[in-house]
């Protein structure tokens, strides 16, 4: 399997004043082109600080990080325009996609004409993106705070494809929604990837999630990987005591 994503001992250390705090340590994992690949670990471990850091929204202190097998941390703003056509990120709260004071499909038509698309062109694959997230449209003409959480991550995920992306980073993506819903959402990824063949990164501290959704896991601790393989492997065999913690505490 030809890799879509490569991280290659990536380290961040942040200081809360004169200490040092080492949020990634060493990092290195792949993503492979129409993989799902599961991080998990529990709050504090770095896996959204690996996600930030992947979409450029923070700095490594060092390390490499390859998109089709070109270094990206050196990028300039021309390239990264480029690299945003490639990943794309979902956050944990959807409202965090879009500005309040425009409307959801304003969003996702700003998306869509910063990759030059004319607004006419623009409003044709609007309604393409709003049927493949499964969003009815009069949703899409309302503001963040007047949708539900589910319906603002659907439009949030249209956002996030509208630039047609070849990996697609969710970070906690369904941990802000109540069960049922985030049932929901975890059946239109599913969907999605069939459909499109886009690889993803699945961040979470909730092992039944990546149980269902990912090919293969690895167990972020301190930074840094500790364990990896299939979702059954890891759950049924754990070999690690701080994963064996994690598994209990979910099945």
């Amino acid at each position: 399997m030809k890799n879509i994503l490569e991280v290659l001992d990536v380290k961040k250390t942040y200081y809360k004043g004169k200490q040092p705090f080492m949020a990634v340590n060493g990092l290195s994992f792949s993503v492979g082109e129409g993989e799902c690949l599961g991080l998990v670990g529990e709050s504090g471990c770095g896996k959204s600080t690996a996600a930030r850091i992947i979409t450029g929204l923070e700095k490594p202190d060092s390390g490499s990080i390859r998109l089709e097998g070109r270094e990206i941390l050196d990028a300039g703003r021309k390239e990264w325009k480029r690299i945003y056509s490639c990943i794309q990120m979902v956050f944990q709260t959807p409202q965090d996609s879009f500005d309040p004071r425009q409307k959801l499909e304003d969003g996702i038509l700003e998306a869509l004409c910063n990759q030059g698309l004319k607004k006419r062109e623009a409003q044709v694959r609007i309604r393409e993106l709003l049927e493949m997230t499964e969003l009815e449209a009069e949703y899409a003409g309302r503001y963040p705070h007047q949708v539900s959480g589910g319906q603002c991550q659907r439009a949030a995920i249209a956002r996030a494809l509208a630039v047609s992306p070849k990996l697609l980073i969710c970070d906690e993506a369904t941990s802000a929604l109540d069960v049922t819903v985030q049932a929901q959402i975890v059946d239109l990824l599913k969907k999605l990837q069939r459909d499109t063949q886009m690889s993803y990164l699945m961040i979470s501290h909730d092992l039944a999630l990546v149980q269902a959704m990912c090919d293969r896991v690895l167990v972020m601790y301190q930074g840094r990987v500790i364990e990896e393989g299939t979702p059954d492997e890891v759950i049924r065999s754990p070999r690690e005591e701080y994963t064996r913690v994690l598994v209990d505490s979910v099945f």
